[in-house]
């Protein structure tokens, strides 16, 4: 693949990670930057380790993960999603919902999955591996903070329909997953 291929390839990766930062955003208010970078970097970082894993591991790993991997970001996204979703049902303030280590770990890894397989692409193009997975981590970075801000800035509206608009969203990402 060549550097054009491999920014598409790069973008089109990121759009989770950008669509999830974009449901954190319609929620968090409290800690936004350190929240906003977080998710960036977490998703980041995931996104380039992954095509790493799956050019090293390609045949032993891709016979575990594959026959399960749209179950595992089901259920991934369907448990942040109701999380959202429930979260917004109460009364409290809603800084239960910042970003945690345990849930930055699920949004990697939800956000990530298929990326190992653009692991396995890379391998078999004989495309460059670190040139590849630093523009796909970076791409990824911006494009988590791009979602993040650009929903914070929708926060004039209700915020409860927001958050619940949030789950929604990993909800349909959960579903879409199993198509």
């Amino acid at each position: 693949m060549n550097y054009t291929d491999i920014f598409l390839l790069a973008v089109a990766l990121s759009v989770d990670a950008c669509i999830v930062s974009f449901s954190y955003g319609l929620c968090i208010t409290t800690k936004k930057r350190l929240s906003s970078f977080l998710l960036a970097i977490t998703t980041g970082i995931f996104q380039a380790v992954m095509p790493i894993l799956g050019y090293l591991f390609a045949d032993v790993i891709k016979t575990f993960i594959e026959p399960y991997s749209k179950w595992i970001v089901f259920l991934i996204f369907m448990y942040l999603g109701v999380t959202f979703i429930i979260e917004s049902m109460k009364n409290e303030p809603a800084k239960k919902l910042c970003v945690t280590v345990p849930a930055l770990f699920l949004v990697g890894v939800a956000t990530s999955i298929d990326a190992f397989s653009a692991g396995i692409t890379l391998l078999l193009t004989g495309s460059p591996l670190l040139s590849s997975v630093l523009l796909i981590g970076l791409i990824t970075f911006i494009d988590s903070l791009i979602g993040f801000w650009s929903a914070y800035g929708l926060k004039l509206f209700n915020k409860r329909l927001f958050e619940i608009a949030g789950g929604v969203i990993l909800i349909f990402l959960a579903v879409k997953s199993l198509l």
